[in-house]
């Protein structure tokens, strides 16, 4: 049951004919964020450092060196 100051509000801001497609929608989104939030969750603790050496400078420092080196592969 949809409480009655949801609708209140559901009726005084949407039109009749549009409140259906409304309601599917926020509801689309809120499933969206869940699901989102379950994978996170589910992915929590699978990046381990040591599978990446590549980055222990730091993302910025691996990112530069990358693009330097695209940089010199262009101009060659």
């Amino acid at each position: 049951m949809i409480p009655d100051d949801l609708l209140n509000d559901l009726k005084q801001l949407v039109g009749m004919r549009q409140q259906s497609r409304f309601v599917a929608e926020a509801i689309r989104k809120e499933l969206q964020r869940e699901k989102m939030k379950n994978a996170l969750k589910n992915s929590f603790g699978a990046w381990k450092d040591e599978d990446h050496p590549e980055l222990k400078d730091g993302v910025d420092h691996y990112v530069r060196s990358q693009r330097k080196s695209t940089r010199l592969d262009r101009t060659t």
